[in-house]
């Protein structure tokens, strides 16, 4: 009985093994499905998120096939040969998503190559001279000295941050030329077709992306640190509502996520300064001209974050277990409320000013409102009416207060920050009383501004 047993036990495994592997064949075709319908679905996703990606690779596809027709033709492949593969490689290896990007990788690489190939000939020629024993150990020693220069020279911060791919190719490129001319009698006609072909390539690649939609890196830093300025003055100006209680009942229904829109600005930092290393390389557009002065962006932003990371020590306080009593908060409720709103309101204005490139002093005025509000607070914690309060119950107030007094100094850094942005990117300038509808009409030119005249003429006016 037992080998009968076993053979039945054998058997069913069998049968059971068999039956799972038809079972997932059979239900092979539907997660085939589902997976083209996911991946289909992330697809759409993208491209509804930003468009720009899709036509990025249809500019892709051109460009490449532009540069593929060194193959087909017979006189370009005549003329080039298989050195014309180094035109399709460096086209898929410098085009990027953005103007600048792009113009970046392929100005560092046409430079790279031509420096360095002159280079590799000039010393394989100085090689050449020292006769066949000398010409291995010199060239060794040349390859030696121009690597380990180049290499220390990339851990240069200013070097690294723009010219970091222009250096690892000039590197390679002198290697290749100097090498390669060891074994080589006809390196100076390669070498000048690799070069050639180098440089039809990154310019097929700069001329597809500048002329077709172009992505300018340089116009979405701007659009982030207006964003961040918004996001920064939302968040500042909710938290005194919800600090002390403010339209409370009004409030609980409504969505509060802008209460922590300042922590996308604290993430922002490597963004911004890669972008304004990047914009560096891109020519005059739209409304930024030629050499506009990003490195100063990059300083508006850091104060945006010193600004935000404040906000966030506030924010800590509305949920913390140590709660200071409602009738300790009202003694600082006024002048708390108003540097919360009249902060928040010049980091609008800020931000307005970044949007439209037009200078405004609005800013301004809510600042004064914000330095009388933080005078008038110092006033209320230096009077005695604290004495008969427990410290421990009094710390978060005070604590509250004097962050918001710094975010009162910090905003009066970043305005003039922005102004002085405003004065070096020259923006437009118009009357501090028009309207926001007016400021866009301007910047669809249908507006003029005023003269100094009428400046002139309104400041008389307001005197009198």
């Amino acid at each position: 009985m037992a080998p009968s047993n076993q053979e039945n036990d054998g058997t069913l495994a069998a049968r059971c093994h068999c039956h799972c592997h038809f079972h997932w064949f059979k239900t092979l075709p539907a997660k085939s499905r589902a997976n083209v319908v996911t991946i289909a679905e992330k697809a759409k996703k993208i491209g509804n998120d930003d468009p720009r990606k899709v036509i990025h690779a249809l500019k892709v596809g051109l460009a490449v096939t532009l540069v593929s027709l060194f193959y087909y033709f017979e006189p370009l492949y005549d003329g080039f040969g298989v050195n014309a593969m180094w035109a399709l490689l460096t086209t898929v290896i410098v085009f990027e998503f953005s103007v600048g990007a792009t113009m970046g990788k392929g100005l560092n690489r046409m430079m790279a190559t031509l420096v360095a190939g002159a280079l590799g000939l000039l010393a394989n020629w100085v090689a050449t001279l020292c006769g066949k024993t000398g010409e291995p150990i010199l060239l060794a020693t040349f390859v030696y000295i121009i690597a380990a220069t180049i290499t220390f020279i990339r851990f240069f911060p200013e070097a690294k941050a723009r010219y970091d791919f222009g250096l690892l190719v000039f590197i390679l490129t002198f290697c290749l030329v100097s090498i390669s001319g060891y074994r080589e009698d006809e390196v100076l006609g390669i070498a000048l077709k690799r070069i050639s072909t180098i440089i039809i390539g990154s310019c097929t690649a700069m001329i597809v992306c500048v002329c077709i939609r172009p992505v300018w890196v340089g116009e979405d830093l701007h659009n982030l640190i207006a964003s961040n300025l918004e996001k920064t003055a939302n968040s500042l100006q909710g938290f005194g509502g919800e600090y002390f209680g403010v339209s409370k009942q009004e409030q609980a229904n409504n969505d509060k996520s802008f209460l922590q829109g300042y922590k996308s600005v604290l993430t922002s930092s490597n963004s911004e300064e890669t972008m304004a290393s990047l914009a560096t390389w891109e020519p005059r557009h739209g409304r930024f001209r030629f050499r506009h002065p990003w490195k100063q962006y990059l300083k508006v932003g850091t104060l945006t974050r010193q600004c935000a990371y404040r906000i966030e020590a506030l924010n800590s306080y509305l949920n913390s277990e140590i709660q200071t009593p409602l009738e300790i908060r009202k003694r600082i409720e006024e002048p708390c409320m108003t540097i919360s709103t009249e902060t928040g309101k010049a980091l609008k204005e800020v931000a307005s000013i970044m949007n439209d490139m037009i200078e405004s002093t609005s800013a301004n005025i809510h600042l004064a409102n914000s330095n009388s509000a933080a005078e008038n607070l110092k006033s209320v914690l230096k009077t005695e009416i604290w004495d008969d309060t427990d410290l421990l119950e009094m710390a978060p107030a005070v604590a509250v207060a004097s962050l918001l007094l710094d975010i009162v100094t910090c905003t009066q850094s970043l305005v003039e920050a922005v102004d002085e942005l405003a004065s070096l990117a020259r923006f437009k300038k118009l009357d501090s009383t028009m309207t926001q509808e007016q400021r866009n009409s301007f910047r669809r030119g249908t507006v003029q501004p005023i003269s100094n005249d009428d400046v002139q003429h309104h400041i008389v006016n307001l005197a009198e």
